[in-house]
């Protein structure tokens, strides 16, 4: 069966690899163009396309699936269409290209976190079970039936990047399944079902620490922040990166915010009890040990995060 595989972050590389382990002749890959990366801004090709061209698979660069995209995948004739994390809109032509249409790998239990940041809403939400589904795209926002279904436990200090790392390797596994299903022609979808939830793409705003929420909600947020957009707070007006914190039961009291050194930890108070800080970085330095910068402070009874 010819595959045209659609995906551009890390997290859709397994799947790619999955595809053409499997034997899917995979025609083409489309991925968004290259991004500017680092201080010195360098063009620097997406993680699907730097492992397409590794593989020796043509690339398609577009950043929105045009006219002329759709045309260049028509040409190619491909039989389905895989698509994980592609980062774009699939238009009404060019779903129709595919006889099989598109199958879309989609990291939460549908129709629970549709959008853009399911596992980072699912970790700052709480879920204590998460997954990946394989379901039929359509013109809607994740709505399509679904063929197949995974379930992943969230653990305690999962962030949203250790979570989704799992998830792109077994679901890897579940959309190379889904496709041979379909070639084989038994796959069937059902309807999806059940309460809907909305996922949308976290912005910097998202990572910022409220201290008056209580510590299990500051400890989520930090996670599922976690690497991006990343996790902040503000000491003096200027903006404070953090790491995961640690939740802790006990320490004194603290109003939100509030810093202290509490033996080797270094505690903030929140809306419930204290949490651990493990990693912080200031502005204009490089990230360090909490305890390192606290220890650098000169009068850390006054500092309180904002």
């Amino acid at each position: 069966m010819r595959v045209l595989f659609a995906g551009t972050p890390a997290v859709a590389v397994p799947s790619l690899d999955a595809l053409v382990q499997a034997g899917f002749d995979v025609v083409a890959v489309l991925t968004r163009p290259d991004a500017p990366i680092g201080r010195k801004r360098v063009l620097t090709p997406s993680p699907v396309a730097a492992r397409a061209t590794d593989l020796g698979i043509d690339v398609i660069h577009a950043a929105k699936v045009d006219a002329d995209v759709t045309a260049t995948i028509a040409a190619l004739a491909p039989d389905i269409a895989a698509i994980v994390a592609y980062g774009g809109l699939i238009p009404r032509a060019a779903l129709d290209v595919p006889r099989h249409g598109w199958i879309n790998l989609h990291f939460s239990l549908l129709p629970a976190w549709r959008g853009a940041a399911p596992v980072q809403r699912a970790v700052i939400a709480g879920d204590d079970i998460t997954g990946a589904v394989t379901f039929l795209l359509e013109e809607g926002l994740d709505t399509g039936p679904v063929f197949g279904t995974l379930t992943e436990s969230v653990r305690p200090d999962d962030t949203s990047g250790a979570l989704l790392e799992r998830l792109s390797h077994s679901g890897a596994v579940l959309l190379s399944q889904t496709l041979s299903a379909i070639e084989s022609g038994r796959a069937a979808a059902v309807p999806q079902s059940g309460e809907v939830s909305l996922a949308p793409k976290l912005g910097i705003d998202d990572g910022r620490i409220d201290w008056r929420e209580p510590a299990l909600a500051v400890g989520r947020r930090a996670r599922g922040v976690t690497p991006e957009p990343g996790a902040w707070t503000t000491l003096d007006g200027q903006r404070v990166k953090l790491e995961p914190v640690v939740l802790r039961n006990d320490g004194p009291a603290l109003q939100p915010g509030r810093v202290l050194l509490h033996g080797k930890s270094v505690l903030v108070g929140t809306g419930s009890h204290p949490v651990e800080l493990t990693r912080i970085q200031p502005s204009g330095k490089k990230m360090m040990a909490a305890a390192d910068w606290a220890r650098g402070q000169a009068a850390l009874e006054g500092v309180v995060f904002e």
